[in-house]
């Protein structure tokens, strides 16, 4: 009976699905190009929206009753054991179910925009989800802010790639994913436009706002109705700023631009070690995942996303802090509290660290607000117990520090200010999350270039989002644009056969290789047409004569940034190409520029 009802339940299902499809390829037909962009991001916003109420609402209930056990065993027994078992699912899911693969990381989102038109992995759409409960739901140090990300972006490149829309709509509906995800997660849509133009999008015009606007809204206004305040951070505090306290601000900025530095040299510093590990599987998810339960049963506070940690930091008793830990007998000394807060900042970077190297999933995100609300409540509380005599809010302090570490981690200072403007319920500390952003921003950008999830694709060459033009050349494969069709000859062959090439094909270059199909030269025409067809010198003259040198060589495997500079330092319009030490083909200067000038115009979103 259970089974007939799940057969009835698979039909119905795709019924349904198969009628959606159909009525959506309707519109697709009916609606003009632009009004049909509108309704798809309305749809991906939808569908975003539920995955962030699924993830947030099992993190939440996770936290809930993990604190519940705790309660009755007074020690954080259970805080530390979850992790353990959330990060070994989650190895468990990529190896079994996953093809032992899974892309981490908002910076894959910018890989796919900048060299694969934006064409995300179907299986990006529900693994996201599934891994990223596992280990943030159970207590991984991380946060889902980054899956959410990516999962958005997946559903609006697949849904581009479902209706055959073009590239340029399939990167503004993986950017509508993205904003739709932020929005709904935080409950804050500007926060998310601004995310998608300022992280994802680096060069978009007006006009494209809109259906990112339509998909942030969409994702804020579902999340709004369907999970509760205590789901998501937010703030019901009245906050006012006192302009005696802009100095302060400006030293916070200063300290949340180096933070932001040591959380992310630190945490790359742990996933290089696990990256080493030649064993990918168990044991280093175990050992990893130990280590992390250590460190979180001396601070449970570095349990799951830390979002309720945050808010009790911002309200009037945040000593509860140390209820349940080793500390509790001394929760009523400052000082004790001040060096527990102090600690729990520092080590953050190397618990998340542990969290995502050690094999689960998760992101930056949550932990960049975390540690900028722990820096903001450890300055202005050092400040007022040291005696000064300007006495600081903590709760304001605690809250701008959020925008601090964002802009300095994530190199967007619009996203901080407007998401700590929006996630407060107003914008009476605008000022200081300005001065505070812009500070941190500078300080980071100055001792390090790219933002920390751009940072390992740059040092690699595969992408700079902050340059168009280097996206663009970065998308060129050089692969497919080698031609392979020149006939080549040996040091065997006569010069006849130069003669023959010459007079009965469009080809003014003769490669030459060896019998191990080795570069050993060219026979280019401007050099040997003087001569080569005189009857006398071709008779008389040998192959090793005619053969010149090129002006140099391309690999195969040289970026594509090395190899126009190479065309530009030689003045050459077509060079050899090498694979392997073997002859691979020539590349033309001129099909490079006009696979740029093809890209240029599919990258360009109005």
């Amino acid at each position: 009976m259970a089974t007939t009802k799940a057969s009835n339940f698979k039909i119905i299902f795709r019924s349904i699905f198969r009628r959606a499809e159909s009525l959506i390829f309707l519109l697709k037909d009916k609606l003009s190009e632009r009004n049909f962009i509108y309704v798809a991001s309305v749809l991906v916003a939808i569908t975003c929206s539920l995955a962030v109420i699924i993830l947030k609402s099992f993190a939440h209930n996770i936290f809930l009753w993990a604190n519940d056990i705790n309660g009755f065993l007074k020690l954080p027994y259970i805080n530390s054991l979850l992790p353990i078992a959330g990060i070994l699912l989650t190895v468990f899911v990529i190896r079994n179910f996953l093809g032992n693969s899974l892309e981490k990381g908002s910076s894959k989102i910018l890989y796919a925009v900048a060299k694969k038109g934006g064409i995300v992995p179907k299986k990006q759409m529900y693994a996201q989800i599934v891994t990223s409960s596992l280990t943030v739901g159970l207590g991984g140090s991380a946060g889902l802010e980054s899956p959410i990300v990516i999962t958005g972006a997946a559903f609006g490149s697949n849904f581009a790639q479902k209706y055959h829309l073009s590239q340029k709509d399939r990167i503004l509906l993986l950017a509508c994913g993205v904003a739709a995800g932020i929005g709904a997660a935080f409950n804050a849509p500007i926060a998310g436009v601004l995310f998608a133009i300022e992280v994802v999008l680096t060069d978009v015009t007006i006009s494209a706002f809109i259906p990112i606007i339509i998909s942030a809204a969409t994702g804020a206004l579902i999340s709004k109705i369907s999970l509760s305040s205590d789901t998501i951070l937010n703030f019901d505090q009245t906050l006012k700023f006192d302009y005696h306290n802009t100095p302060f601000y400006i030293l916070l900025g200063v300290l949340a631009g180096f933070a932001s530095i040591y959380h992310a040299r630190n945490f790359q510093k742990v996933e290089k070690f696990f990256g080493t590990f030649r064993n990918k599987g168990y044991r280093k998810a175990l050992f990893g995942a130990m280590i992390l339960a250590i460190l979180i049963f001396f601070f449970p506070t570095l349990f799951g996303e830390g979002y309720e940690s945050i808010k009790t930091l911002a309200s009037k008793n945040p000593n509860i802090l140390l209820d349940n830990t080793m500390l509790e007998p001394f929760k009523s000394s400052e000082w004790i509290l001040l060096a527990f807060i102090g600690v729990t900042m520092l080590l953050k970077a190397f618990a998340t660290g542990l969290t995502l190297g050690s094999g689960g999933n998760g992101g930056n995100f949550a932990p960049s607000l975390f540690v900028g609300s722990y820096l903001g409540f450890f300055v202005a509380k050092t400040v007022n117990l040291l005696n000064f005599t300007h006495h600081l809010p903590i709760a304001n302090f605690t809250i701008v520090g959020m925008a601090g570490i964002l802009s300095g981690l994530f190199h967007a200072p619009l996203t901080a200010i407007f998401l700590i403007g929006e996630i407060t319920g107003g914008y009476d500390l605008m000022v200081p999350l300005m001065i505070v952003s812009s500070v941190s921003y500078a300080v980071s950008k100055q001792f390090e270039k790219h933002s920390m999830d751009v940072k390992t694709l740059a040092d690699k060459g595969d992408v700079f989002t902050s340059d168009k033009d280097k996206n663009i050349l970065q998308s060129i494969d050089i692969y497919k644009l080698v031609q392979q069709n020149f006939k080549t000859l040996t040091l065997e062959n006569s010069v006849e056969s130069v003669v023959e090439i010459f007079s009965t094909t469009d080809q003014k270059i003769i490669p030459i290789i060896d019998e191990n199909k080795s570069f050993v030269g060219i026979v280019d025409y401007d050099d040997v047409k003087s001569f080569i067809f005189n009857p006398y010198h071709v008779k008389f003259s040998s192959m090793r004569e005619v053969i010149s040198q090129p002006k140099t060589i391309i690999i195969l495997e040289d970026k594509v940034e090395k190899v126009i500079k190479q065309f530009e330092t030689t003045n050459a319009y077509i060079l050899p190409v090498i694979h392997k030490g073997k002859y691979f083909g020539f590349l033309s200067k001129i099909d490079i520029l006009e696979n740029y000038r093809l890209r240029l115009k599919e990258m360009i979103i109005d």
